[in-house]
């Protein structure tokens, strides 16, 4: 049985708008390299620049670049993101639980 196609683009625009919001908070935190900084630069650039790879006064093919391109572009870098290391465990041990209420 075939899919259709609404349900084989939503979990990839969810994950797209997921891998955005990673990566605006990503170009923000200091521990990001610079490259991947100024990559995200240009995909944002991309998106506004009125030249594309297929310009879009062609119908369809015009929107395709910018559909297809940003969210491959945005994936990359979000793959090449550092992973922050591990928290360390406490030195008095592990905290159990944190909401303690006073009566």
């Amino acid at each position: 049985m075939m899919k259709s196609f609404a349900s084989l683009l939503l979990p990839r625009f969810l994950r797209f708008r997921k891998e955005a919001l990673l990566l605006w908070k990503a170009f923000w935190a200091p521990s990001t390299p610079l490259y991947l900084k100024a990559a995200t630069l240009l995909a944002a650039f991309y998106l506004i620049w009125p030249m594309d790879l297929l310009p879009d006064i062609i119908p369809f093919l015009g929107l395709v670049d910018d559909i297809i391109l940003i969210p491959l572009i945005v994936s990359w870098i979000v793959s090449r993101l550092p992973v922050p290391a591990p928290a360390a465990a406490p030195k008095d041990g592990p905290i159990i639980d944190g909401t303690a209420r006073r009566r």
